[in-house]
Order: structure tokens, then sequence, then C-alpha cells
């Protein structure tokens, strides 16, 4: 057996024991956590085998008959593209297993909770690790499953609209997609995204590449999120328990963004060059537009939403690092990917545990005085926020940074003068997030504890917390201070994108 095919069978298998066996909540956690851990190990063993002077080729391959009528197969594998996402798929997993070990993420039938948390590991390690279209698919839907019913199930006071939400906008962009991959096939003869990375659209024509990817583009661009399709993410967020967040933005929106680098891009390729400026005003737009929802959030509004919006700017970047159609633009959407799940995780489990104290995350009610109050909490708030904001140093500038560095010089069939419109744009939003993040940090973090907070007993952070934190706040900065971490594996397999 592969590493590969232990990788997703022992989620899976984890998953089905939570579900069968009768276990006490203290040892389905302990489950959970064991699983999730050994997954872990399982995927760092993979990138301790992983030979990086051939980083473009797929490696660790399984590829055996499925569906041999309609030939399509069960195939496997890794590149420099899809390990660095696996790596964050398990190790975010395995600390919201911890978190929910210690107490903090305080959920009724924990082996329900833990079993959906497995199997929407299993659904992602397999999208990110697919090497056929039609079984991409299968392992993009198994998601939906699972994020559903842990929004529907644990979520807040509007959670049955939230998930309701969520399942028709990614079932819409599911169905667009499969039409896209259904056009790709009709021209190409093959499902296998290995070959058609590798023909670079040279069997599908030119009007077949743009209808290709415009489905694609729409449906990737629903989970990614691209504005104005996002409309589905803040109310998904704001009422998803910590984990279901932590997950939903650590890996859940690099779905879509991954989709359309490992397919989109390199299976039509002249379709992605006509679609491009499209594809880089929404990004620019989405990037402004939810800079200028935070400013406004910040002000009196609810903090897990305003990190949820936030995401929506800073997928933003990565969309726009796509439109480049560049090595440096896709590396720095690449960079983004990663730099986004570990500061935006942190800061979902950081909401997460800000509400859990004072049962709410409403900035006007939490009032202020949170680094007083609780010194470590406030002061990881703080550090999450100023990574977030992409302060150099931190792993949230070099997606920013590069994807405005592909903006200012774009591919060759690309219009320069609105690329560099479209940076100028990226630039103004990074302004904002620096606004936005400073005005929520004065009303949360800073000033003085309100009459409220200020003579009760609130336990700061509990070393449970800290195991699941400390890991994402030291790859932020080993991140920030050495990007060739993900940029050294990436950067054979982006150039194998172009022709």
């Amino acid at each position: 057996m592969t590493l590969i095919a232990l990788l997703l069978g022992l989620p899976a298998v984890t998953s089905a024991v939570l579900v069968a066996v009768p276990l006490a909540d203290r040892r389905a956690r302990w489950a959970g956590v064991v699983g999730s851990g050994v997954t872990l190990a399982v995927a760092v063993a993979i990138a301790a085998r992983f030979d990086y002077g051939r980083g473009g080729r797929m490696q660790d391959v399984v590829n055996v008959r499925w569906l041999p009528a309609i030939d399509v197969r069960f195939h496997l594998g890794l590149d420099g593209i899809s390990l660095p996402l696996v790596l964050l798929t398990a190790l975010l997993t395995f600390l919201c297993a911890v978190y929910t070990l210690a107490g903090a993420e305080q959920t009724e039938r924990p082996h329900a909770f833990l079993a959906l948390t497995l199997l929407l590991e299993v659904g992602v390690l397999g999208t990110f690790a697919a090497l056929d279209l039609v079984l991409f698919f299968v392992f993009f839907e198994v998601v939906l499953i699972p994020m559903y019913f842990l929004i529907a199930s644990w979520g807040g006071p509007g959670r049955a609209p939230a998930a309701t939400k969520f399942i028709l906008f990614t079932l819409l962009g599911s169905g667009l997609m499969l039409i896209g991959f259904l056009v790709l096939y009709s021209q190409a003869g093959t499902f296998d995204i290995t070959v058609l990375g590798r023909e670079h659209g040279h069997d599908v024509g030119a009007d077949a590449q743009l209808l290709a990817f415009v489905l694609l583009l729409i449906g990737f661009g629903i989970k990614s999120p691209m504005w104005p399709l996002h409309t589905w993410l803040p109310d998904a967020h704001t009422e998803a328990p910590t984990v279901g967040s932590v997950l939903l933005a650590g890996v859940l929106l690099k779905m879509g963004t991954y989709g359309l680098v490992r397919i989109a891009v390199g299976a039509a390729p002249d379709g992605a060059r006509r679609a491009a400026p499209a594809l880089g005003v929404l990004a620019a737009i989405g990037i402004v537009y939810a800079a200028l929802a935070c400013l406004a959030l910040a002000q009196s509004g609810d903090l897990k939403r305003l990190i949820a919006f936030s995401s929506v700017g800073h997928m933003g970047f990565v969309l726009l690092g796509i439109a480049t159609l560049t090595p440096v633009g896709i590396q720095g959407a690449l960079i983004g990917n990663i730099a986004h799940g570990l500061i935006t995780g942190l800061l979902f489990f950081l909401v997460g545990a800000v509400k859990g104290r004072f049962h709410t995350s409403d900035i006007a009610e939490l009032g202020g005085g949170l680094l007083a109050k609780l010194p470590a909490l406030g002061g990881l708030l703080l550090f999450a926020s100023i990574a977030s904001l992409g302060l150099p140093g931190l792993a949230g500038f070099w997606g920013e940074m590069l994807a405005m560095l592909g903006a200012w010089t774009p591919a060759a069939a690309l219009s320069r003068p609105l690329f560099l419109v479209l940076m100028a744009a990226a630039g103004l939003g990074t302004v904002l997030t620096a606004l936005y993040f400073v005005a929520m940090l004065r009303r949360v973090d800073f000033g003085l504890v309100t009459d409220r907070w200020r003579d009760g007993a609130i336990a700061d952070v509990v070393p449970g917390e800290l195991v699941a934190w400390v890991p994402l706040v030291t790859l932020a900065i080993a991140v920030g201070l050495w990007p060739r971490l993900v940029l050294g594996v990436t950067d054979a397999a982006v150039h194998g994108l172009f022709p």
C-alpha cells in the first residue's frame, strides 16, 4: 500500500470507527486526535521522501482501473503544487482535533462531530491528490456533506439558513464545474488531469477552451470565494462552529483556487488568456470591496464576520495572482493560499476562544481591553492581525507582494495598462486592510476593560489551546522569514503549467 492510500484511508477508517463504535465522549475525542495525528505523520512522511528536485512530476502515484467503460481511473498523485496543501490540510485537521480534546470546542456528540471532521479531511485530501477529473469531482462533492452538517448541527442561531445557502451555492458551482469537465473530455477524449496539463489544450478548440474555462471559473470561483459569488461565505463563517470556520477558511477555500491552477489554467490555457482580464477585474473588486466591508464592521459589527469578509479580500489576491498567468503571479497565489490557511485559521481559533469566554463576538459588546484582561489571548490576536495585514517578515506578505508583482508584468498576451490599474487597486486594498485591522484592534484589544468584564474571573489561554495554536504562529513566522519553504516546493510544478 502506498503512503497516499494510507493518507486517505486512515481518516476514513477513523471516521467509520467513530460512527460505528459507541465510544465515551473523552475517548471519541482521543480517537479523533490519534486518527488525525497519524494522518499528519503520513503526510510528513510523504513530504520527507518527496523528490524536490523533480517537484514538477507526480510522485507516490496510484493509478488503477475504476470505471473502464468511460476510461475513468482511480488516479492519485502529488507534485509541488499539491503537496503543501496536503500538509496544510493534515495539520489543520489535527489541530482542530486537539482543540476539541482540550474542551475549547464545547460540542455535543463529539463522536459525530469528529467523524464529520475526518470525513471532510478525506474529501479535501482526495481533491488535492486526484488526477482524474471524475475522481476529482467525487472528492470535491464529498466535502460538501460533512461541512453542511457541521454548520447545520453545531452552528449558531442562524445555522439553518447559513447551511442551506452554503449547500445551494456550492452545488451550483459543482454542476457548472462538471459541465466544464465534460467540455474538456468531449474535445480531448480523456479525464486524465496529467494528460490534459501536459497537452496544454492542444486537442481542445479555442472556443471550447473559453467555454470550459468560464464554467470552471464560476464553479471554482464560488468556492474560492470570488466576488460577487462570495455571499454564502460570511453567513457560513459566522454561524459555523470554530472548527468548521477554521477548516472552511484554512482548506476548503483552497479547493477552488487549486482547481483553477491545476485544471482550468493547465488544460485550457487559451481560454485562460481570454478570460484573465475579467478574472483580474473581479479579483481587484473583491479585494477593495472586502476591505471596505471590514472597515465598516470594525466600527461596530461581529468580529467573526469581519474575519470572514477578510478572507474574501485575501483570496482576491490569490485570484489576482492566477489572473496574471505568470509564474511569479501563480507562485504568489500558491504561497498566498498557504499563508491564508495558517493565519486566518489562527484568527478563527482566536475569535472562537473570545466568543467562548465572553459569549459574544460583537465588537461593541466586547468593548475593548482584551489585552489587559487576557494578555495571552489578546497578544495572540494582535500577532494574527498583524500577520493578516501583510507585515513583511510574516507569511501574509509574500502572497500579496508576488500577486502585485505578477500584475506589474502580466503575461505577454494580457493588457499591461489594465493590470497596472488592478495592481493599484490591490495596493489600495492593502492600505484598507491595515486600517480595518488597526480599527478592530483598537476596539477589541486595546483600551480599558469595560465594567461588564472587569471583575469577573475569565480564564486566559489554556495549554490545550496553545498546543493547537503555537504551530500556526511558528509556521506563519517561518514562511515569512524563509518563503522558500513553499516557493522552493512549488517552483518546478508552476513552470510546468506553461508550454
